[in-house]
């Protein structure tokens, strides 16, 4: 497997240094220099295999031997231990619940995943490697279970002050050993420039092993396409559409989305749905981009300003027999959502199907409800990405009802938050990372 930059299609590397780089010199972000097809077969016989399988088959004909079969499999029992059942509303209306792993987040596909690639490629270094993180909510908490206590390998995770959820923050800053924490004053976006300027700045490359496990890291990316063919498994009839409405902040989630379907995933069409922070749905329908500052809302993971992804759904879509926005519109539809409208559709959900849907999945329902207005026909399947726990006060305040907390997140709530306050200065974080890592 070979993969190029999207500024600089003729300089490729291998999948081992694309991971440990995570983001090219040039700014760009990697892709593969091949997108491969599943066998017709195994779209046929998906009912057949486990979601373990599933993940193999698809890892395996995507990653093109840059790993031996053996320690691919190894990678993906290890990673891919939990499920990713479907849930049905009504026969129109599924959601995908993708919270059922460590940190009760679709991000511990990714996390896991790539704690497993990363461990499996740096079992020869003998340099520490050090991983920077931003996160708007849940990336954090999922990178810290699945890199906690991994040999040769350090964390450090940057969140904007006070705008994650308590227990969200609990599970970021509380586990110590090897994961570090740092409170940034500021938004997500301040977060994520702040990695994307320590990797570009050389004399902190040249010092520091540095890598990235946001989803600019195409490790990331690649497991979270293992659950779309799963899920088109579980619902597909034969005869009806299949559409995916995709809860997006900074759009990795509906990017491996767009890969599984070059792979050979049947589905129809994606729905991208944010909060008021959407640039990408006016992009949508205007053809202009505008990225702007991130503001925050009930869905926090989804409060990005600039997501950094939409690079590669450029990519994806580029052509020259067409432009890249009426290649994208053709595949993709969007929509955004306040607020008030979040909060009303958590209780049109508990009220008319007894299902307790978190603020993400929530943007997702009301996506899908306006998408299937004028596509009734077809079987919409809604990406979870969360439990409801996650975002206990705003979900008791809306729901006027107790929410459950699972034992591992209520486990959390009495130890102590260890973190770093920290400016958006970049000089502050370059001097603490020289610091600690040098």
């Amino acid at each position: 497997m070979k993969l190029y930059s999207t500024k600089n299609k003729s300089h490729l590397v291998s999948l081992k240094e694309a991971i440990f780089r995570g983001l090219p010199e040039d700014n760009g972000l990697y892709m593969p220099q091949y997108i491969p097809k599943m066998p017709a077969d195994f779209i046929t016989n998906l009912p057949r295999y486990s979601f373990q399988e599933i993940a193999f088959e698809v890892a395996r004909t995507l990653l093109e031997g840059a790993i031996p079969e053996a320690d691919l499999q190894d990678v993906v029992s290890k990673a891919i231990n939990f499920p990713a059942p479907v849930h049905t509303l009504d026969y129109h209306k599924r959601v995908l619940e993708l919270f059922h792993g460590p940190s009760l987040a679709f991000k511990d596909f990714g996390a896991r995943f790539m704690a497993q690639m990363m461990s499996y490629f740096n079992r020869d270094e003998d340099r520490e490697l050090v991983i920077l993180v931003a996160t708007s909510g849940d990336t954090g908490g999922a990178v810290a279970a699945g890199f906690y206590q991994t040999p040769g390998i350090r964390v450090v995770i940057l969140y904007p002050s006070g705008k994650v959820s308590p227990l969200q923050e609990k599970q970021l800053t509380s586990l110590g050993h090897n994961i570090a924490a740092l409170e940034i004053q500021g938004t997500f976006d301040d977060c994520q420039a702040l990695v994307k300027q320590a990797f570009l700045d050389a004399s902190l490359s040249q010092t520091i092993r540095l890598s990235s496990a946001n989803s600019i890291n195409i490790s990331r990316l690649i497991p979270q396409s293992f659950y779309y063919f799963e899920a088109y498994k579980q619902v597909a009839d034969g005869k009806t559409p299949v559409v995916f409405c995709v809860p997006s902040g900074n759009f990795g989630n509906l990017t491996a989305g767009l890969i599984a379907h070059r792979m050979g995933l049947p589905a129809h069409h994606f729905i991208a749905a944010t909060n008021i922070n959407d640039v990408v749905p006016q992009y949508l329908k205007s053809g202009q981009y505008l990225p702007r500052p991130s503001v925050r809302t009930l869905s926090n993971a989804m409060d990005v300003g600039n997501p950094s992804n939409f690079t590669r759904m450029l990519d994806l879509f580029s052509s020259s027999k067409c432009s890249t926005w009426n290649n994208m519109t053709a595949s993709i539809s969007g929509y955004a959502y306040t607020d008030h409208e979040t909060a009303n559709a958590i209780r049109q959900v508990h009220r008319q199907y007894h299902y307790t849907i978190e603020p993400h999945g929530a943007v997702g329902y009301l996506a899908l409800e306006a998408y299937q207005q004028q596509h009734p026909d077809t079987i919409g399947i809604i990406l979870e990405t969360a439990h409801p726990a996650k975002f206990l006060e705003d979900m008791e305040r809306i729901l006027q009802q107790p929410i459950e907390i699972p034992e591992r997140l209520a486990a959390l709530a009495h130890r102590p938050k260890i973190a770093t306050l920290m400016s958006t200065q970049f000089s502050e974080l370059k001097s603490w990372l020289m610091e600690y890592y040098a």
